[in-house]
């Protein structure tokens, strides 16, 4: 809100999210075979990690490497034009680049399909601004989890 009573609609980044989330969905809705579908949404993926600035791409392939790695039943597909794993079509976790909305770091999230619960409270978002190996084992640990 740029004042008060002010509504200034959606960034320009935001429509842009919806408008990929828009093709994404009438893609998916044209694919024929489920391997097709499958096939398809890989290289989706890796083609909106291949676009990403050089320093958020370097992050979203070795998340893709993990979760594919260490979360075999997650099925990679695009989500507002971000790599995203889903289980039984649902999105579970994602990569956010910090280009995609101008944001000083990436973002490691999940949804609420992702079983990460710890009590009354628990994080569902992390940021990310490099992946040492301490960084990829919390990574590791916490996909195996979500993925059930």
């Amino acid at each position: 809100m740029a004042g008060k009573g002010t509504y200034e609609g959606f960034t320009a980044e935001e429509r842009e999210a919806m408008k990929e989330h828009a093709q994404e969905q009438k893609k998916a809705a044209r694919r024929a075979t489920r391997e097709e579908k499958a096939a398809e949404a890989v290289r989706d993926v890796l083609a909106k990690i291949a676009e990403m600035p050089e320093k958020d791409r370097v992050l979203a392939e070795r998340v893709h490497a993990i979760v594919t790695r260490d979360a075999p039943s997650l099925a990679p597909k695009t989500w507002y034009g971000m790599p995203a794993y889903a289980l039984d079509g649902k999105v579970v976790c994602f990569f956010q680049s910090a280009a995609k909305f101008k944001a000083r770091y990436a973002t490691l999230g999940f949804n609420d399909t992702a079983r990460l619960d710890e009590g009354p409270m628990w994080a569902t978002a992390f940021a990310l601004v490099e992946i040492n190996d301490e960084i990829e084992a919390r990574i590791s640990e916490l996909v195996k989890r979500a993925a059930g």
